[in-house]
């Protein structure tokens, strides 16, 4: 039986180290900020939102699998494993629920490597360049989606 107020957020690789790496990139709020932005965010919607944070895809990929039934929507930043992780592609092909990809710089002003989304096709959505500010729009869009 699926929950229909848990959105899930998950935090690929080296986003726990927001606030200190490049902050002219990514700015100075930390992972803990963007959470607690989340879940106040979350309780004015009427939906519980959970946080995961990995450095490891196999844990991004266990987590994503084990979202069925309990989630009724992902948010998902997967950071560096966007461009390369077949895995996290394939474990989101699973899921019966809105998706969200999202990344706090603009990919496609970046490196041209960065431009490839391995997640995008399989995305209902993806929100790029937003800073922060773009988990929050994310999360209203999820909502949205579930209702």
């Amino acid at each position: 039986m699926v929950k229909r107020k848990n959105i899930l957020v998950i935090h690929g690789p080296n986003l726990n180290m927001l606030g200190k790496r490049e902050p002219e990139l990514y700015g100075t709020m930390t992972l803990e900020d963007i959470n607690a932005g989340l879940a106040k965010k979350g309780k004015s919607l009427g939906v519980k939102v959970d946080a995961f944070q990995s450095n490891h895809e196999g844990a991004i990929i266990d987590k994503i699998q084990g979202a069925g039934g309990v989630y009724s929507g992902l948010i998902i930043n997967p950071a560096a494993y966007t461009h390369t992780s077949v895995g996290i592609r394939d474990a989101i092909l699973l899921l019966k629920m809105p998706v969200i990809e999202i990344h706090l710089s603009n990919i496609y002003k970046r490196e041209p490597f960065r431009h490839k989304s391995m997640i995008a096709d399989v995305a209902t959505a993806q929100l790029a360049g937003f800073g922060p500010m773009g988990y929050s729009l994310a999360l209203e869009a999820v909502v949205q989606m579930i209702e």
